[in-house]
């Protein structure tokens, strides 16, 4: 059989109160991650080779930039997609005082007092 594995998976750097209650998964996605998460990861980090022909496709099609097909690497991309960082952009400027002067703004309040 496919994907077996003596433990379940559990990911509590990411997911502390686990991966059912993380609300990121329906409640088959997190059956099947908590059942092959450990195969699974262990098959994409190169850990553990794959058994048969449905391990190998999971592992091609987790690799390749192809559309996915397997119900399982599907799962797991979605897994892999919520873990991975996040970016940040702002559109704020930090700037020290003489850059803002330069620019025609200041920081301070006697040039724009309305006596």
């Amino acid at each position: 059989m496919s994907f077996e594995s003596e433990k379940p998976f559990n990911d509590f750097q990411h997911f502390a109160r686990g991966i059912r209650r993380s609300g990121n998964f329906t409640i088959r996605e997190s059956e099947i991650l908590e059942k092959c998460g450990s195969a699974m990861m262990d098959l994409y980090n190169g850990v553990r080779e794959p058994a048969d022909e449905i391990e190998k496709e999971f592992v091609e099609q987790l690799k390749s930039e192809d559309v996915i097909t397997n119900p399982k690497a599907k799962i797991f991309k979605k897994y892999l997609n919520v873990i991975k960082p996040r970016h940040l952009h702002r559109l704020c400027s930090v700037g020290n005082d003489e850059e803002l002067a330069s620019s025609g703004f200041s920081s301070s309040s006697d040039e724009n007092s309305l006596d």
